[in-house]
């Protein structure tokens, strides 16, 4: 049956939070129905979610949001987000199948870039976002943290 790559939906929530305790391992469990809740919300707030599933299950995730954009002509902005694989599923090509659902669905969505941010110290994830058409010389990222 192969790799399947789809839009999440609620039901995929529980299995999101394993990928994201992968991804974030230091961070607190966060409940259930909070997530839920996050999905959902963000969902209606223009964010799509998309899984890679073989076999039935879930062994990939990312997210895009699409920003309104009053600059270049109105054209929104994609947001590139957690992306995550499981580790026994890691180097088959899943990660990439799931960036090129993001980077289509901001495409269609009509989005004039999509972006990523990534921690500086994960230069195998940059050799990775490169390879997918992501150039980290463009922008430096400032932030915040609360």
């Amino acid at each position: 049956m192969g790799i399947q790559v789809r839009t999440a939906v609620s039901g995929d929530v529980p299995r999101l939070l394993e990928l994201y305790a992968e991804l974030q391992p230091q961070d607190p469990p966060i409940a259930e129905n909070a997530a839920l809740d996050t999905f959902e919300r963000a969902v209606r707030q223009g964010c799509t979610y998309f899984v890679a599933e073989e076999n039935g299950y879930v062994v990939g995730t990312c997210y895009v949001a699409i920003i309104p954009n009053i600059t270049r002509l109105c054209a929104p902005i994609g947001f590139l987000e957690n992306v995550v694989v499981a580790t026994p599923c890691r180097r088959r090509g899943i990660g990439r199948m799931l960036m090129d659902a993001a980077i289509e669905h901001a495409r269609v969505c009509g989005c004039y870039k999509i972006t990523l941010q990534s921690g500086v110290k994960r230069d195998g994830a940059h050799r990775f976002y490169e390879a997918a058409g992501f150039d980290g010389g463009l922008k430096r990222t400032f932030e915040i943290r609360f």
